[in-house]
């Protein structure tokens, strides 16, 4: 009796995701009976059979033997990284629940269940990042993360129903009217490109995010940026592998998630595996409506160059690894003069 659930945040009935109260602190509480990506890139709709999810380890498995497994399961959906061992030990420590020292059947099963849930797996693996939602405990595939106050860029988020009704030029201005002060924004936009980077290249490889949408990116109350889910990012080694032998016959239908796309070799009617546009391109796409607006005038204009000339970034991302660094402290620098030394800093 320690969870409140306050109000239901989810349409779906297989991701269920409720803002509560644990501890009397504001929390997030996800259900996560999704199943995976399933191979037309389309999530199942249907739940799984409950049992399905905690059939692994078996009775019986040794603690050398659920190590192997997790090893397996991590350099699977994250590449081989060096660093594979490390996270494995974070897993079995965040495993023993009641902190005896040992994980018991009943352990190894909730954490391998909830590791098959994508945010999960990226929670644990990008913990010690600073823009990434703690994770605060779980139980079963129940897990609590904290909240993020403004779970969105903008205040106002038209329902797709009425779309068709509500011009986006009205939402775009009535956002406009209601977001934060210029320099709040430039706070929130640099935390926001402190993330491009954390993802780019991390102790457990790259991370791809794959709906660069303004829902996604959320921030405090201190105008800190904190992703607000991470259900749209994923690692470079899961879109590799989804797009690996992959048959098409034009470039849409090598596209990953929302909008990692790769192209398609119409020669061999094969997907290429390496995604054509960088996660700080998308970034840029958004913060040029998000950023331009309000901005002072004697910065407005070298602001307006940096955002096209970042939006504009393709490529493979392991040839344009200096320039892409350049493009992001560039804008970063930027941003970060004109609000040093100000309250907002």
């Amino acid at each position: 009796k320690t969870l409140t659930l306050h109000r239901c945040m989810s349409t779906s009935s297989t991701h269920q995701v409720y803002i509560g109260l644990w501890k009397d602190r504001p929390v997030v509480i996800k259900c996560g009976i999704e199943d995976p990506v399933n191979i037309d890139g389309v999530p199942d709709t249907l739940p799984r059979p409950e049992m399905s999810l905690f059939d692994k380890p078996t009775r019986g498995t040794s603690m050398d033997e659920f190590k192997e497994m997790l090893h397996s399961f991590l350099k699977a959906n994250l590449g081989e990284q060096p660093s594979l061992s490390v996270l494995v030990d974070r897993v079995i420590t965040l495993a023993d629940v009641n902190q005896d020292g040992k994980v018991s059947l009943a352990e190894a099963k909730s954490i391998w269940a909830l590791l098959h849930i994508n945010e999960f797996l990226l929670m644990v693996a990008l913990q010690e990042k600073e823009h990434t939602p703690k994770l605060l405990g779980f139980c079963g595939d129940l897990y609590v993360t904290e909240r993020v106050i403004h779970s969105s860029l903008y205040r106002l988020e038209v329902p797709h129903y009425l779309k068709a009704v509500i011009p986006e030029a009205l939402s775009s201005s009535l956002n406009h009217w209601l977001a934060p002060s210029w320099p709040r924004r430039a706070r929130i936009t640099i935390g926001l490109l402190e993330f491009v980077e954390e993802v780019f290249h991390g102790s457990y490889g790259s991370f791809l995010i794959c709906d660069a949408s303004p829902h996604h990116v959320g921030y405090n109350a201190k105008y800190d940026c904190k992703m607000a889910n991470l259900h749209s990012v994923a690692s470079e080694a899961m879109v590799r592998a989804f797009l690996k032998g992959r048959r098409c016959e034009n470039n849409a239908d090598c596209i990953y998630g929302r909008d990692c796309t790769a192209t398609c070799d119409r020669l061999v009617k094969q997907c290429n595996t390496e995604v054509v546009q960088p996660n700080l391109a998308k970034v840029c796409m958004l913060l040029q409506d998000y950023l331009l607006f309000g901005a002072p005038s004697d910065l407005r204009g070298d602001l307006e160059k940096q955002l096209r000339t970042c939006v504009t970034l393709s490529g493979l991302a392991s040839q344009m690894e200096v320039h892409h660094s350049l493009v992001l402290n560039n804008l970063k620098t930027l941003l970060w003069k004109k609000i040093s030394n100000t309250q907002y800093s």
